[in-house]
C-alpha cells in the first residue's frame, strides 16, 4: 500500500448537522445494588467529548485541514461545554443558540472499557434558528472545498435537500452520513456513507456480494449519486460507482473497544482526502485505516494524521 498523504492544510470543509456532548463516567463494579438487580458503578473519573457532527469536524481538524461547523445547541451547560471543547480542538464553530431546546447530551457509564448504560437528553430545534443556520450555510459555501452533512436524526438537518441542491448548484461536493430508512432526502448528494446495517435497512438483506453490487448501483441511480461508500465493520468497506464497479477494502482493526463515532471518523477522513485531491480508492483506504484506529480507542475520539502515517509506513515494510 503506497499512499502519500497530501497537505490537508490547504483545504477547508464545512460540516453541518446534529452536534452532541458525550459524557463518560468511568468506574469499577464490585457489587449489585440492593434496590434492584443492577450493577453499582463507583465513578472515579469523568470525561466530556464532542460528539455527532462536532466529532466529524474534530476529525477533519485532526488531519490538519480547516473546518467550519454549523449547528444548533440549547442555552444550557451542555451547549456551553460543547462550545469550549470545540474551541480547544481548533474547530471554527458557529453554534446557534435555541433557548427552547436542550443540547443533545449522551451520558455513558463505562467499566473496564465496557459500556454498561447510556442516558440521552435531547429535544428538537426550532424553525427560526434552523433558518439562520441555512443562511450561514449559503454564505459559507463559496469558501469551502467540500460539505459534510452529518445526520443523527435530531432535527438539525430539516432542510437537507435544499442544502444538497445548493451545494450541487455551486459545484461543491456534498457528502452525507445518513440516518434512518428513507434515503430519498439525500437525493443528488455527491456520496452517501452508510454502514452495512443502514444500507440493508434501505435496500434489503443482501444474499451475496453480487446482490450487494446490484442494489448499491440501483440506489446510486435512484438517488442520482456519484458513488456510495458502505462501511462493514470487521469486513472493512466497499466503494461503489454508478457503473457497477465495487472496490473492496479489508478491516485493519486490531482491537475493538468502542465503535461509537467510527462513522464520524470515516466520513471526515474520506471527505478531507477527496477535498485535498486524493482518488476515491486511496481516500477509502485511509478512511478505513482511521476506522481501524478509532475503534481501538474508548469513547468518541479523533484520529491524528500521524497515526495514519504510522500504519502506512508499516504496510510498506
Amino acid at each position: 500500500m503506497t499512499i502519500k498523504l497530501p497537505d490537508f492544510s490547504k483545504v477547508k470543509l464545512l460540516v453541518v448537522g446534529d452536534v452532541m456532548l458525550d459524557r463518560y463516567w468511568f468506574g469499577g463494579v464490585d457489587r449489585i445494588s440492593p434496590e434492584a438487580p443492577v450493577p453499582v458503578v463507583a465513578v472515579n473519573r469523568s470525561e466530556e467529548r464532542a460528539g455527532g457532527a462536532a466529532n466529524v469536524a474534530a476529525n477533519v481538524v485532526a488531519m490538519g485541514a480547516r473546518c467550519e461547523l454549523l449547528s444548533v445547541v440549547g442555552d444550557d451547560d451542555g451547549g456551553q461545554t460543547l462550545g469550549r471543547l470545540l474551541d480547544q480542538l481548533g474547530v471554527d464553530n458557529h453554534l446557534h443558540i435555541d433557548d427552547k431546546m436542550k443540547t443533545t447530551v449522551k451520558v455513558r457509564m463505562v467499566s473496564q472499557n465496557q459500556q454498561l448504560l447510556r442516558a440521552d437528553f435531547e429535544s428538537l430545534p426550532g424553525h427560526d434558528v434552523l433558518a439562520r443556520c441555512f443562511d450561514d450555510f449559503a454564505n459559507e459555501l463559496p469558501n469551502v472545498e467540500c460539505v459534510i452533512l452529518s445526520d443523527y436524526g435530531k432535527g438539525g438537518l430539516s432542510r437537507i435537500q435544499e442544502m444538497i441542491d445548493l451545494g450541487v448548484s455551486t459545484g461543491v461536493p456534498v457528502m452525507v452520513d445518513p440516518k434512518g430508512e428513507d434515503f430519498s432526502r439525500y437525493k443528488r448528494a455527491t456520496m452517501v456513507t452508510p454502514n452495512m446495517d443502514e444500507f440493508e435497512a434501505v435496500v434489503g438483506k443482501c444474499a451475496d456480494e453480487q446482490q450487494m453490487v446490484e442494489r448499491a448501483v440501483a440506489l446510486i441511480r435512484d438517488l442520482e449519486l456519484s458513488g456510495l461508500l458502505v462501511t462493514m465493520g470487521s469486513r472493512g468497506a466497499r466503494l461503489f460507482s454508478p457503473e457497477g464497479e465495487m472496490v473492496k477494502c479489508g478491516s485493519l482493526a486490531r482491537e475493538v473497544y468502542d465503535v461509537s463515532g467510527a462513522g464520524d471518523t470515516v466520513i471526515a477522513i474520506f471527505s478531507t482526502a477527496l477535498a485535498a485531491g486524493m482518488e476515491r480508492q486511496e481516500a477509502m483506504e485511509i478512511a478505513n485505516i482511521a476506522a481501524g484506529i478509532v475503534v481501538g480507542k474508548v469513547g468518541t475520539a479523533q484520529v491524528e494524521r500521524e497515526e495514519i502515517e504510522a500504519v502506512l509506513q508499516l504496510s510498506e515494510q
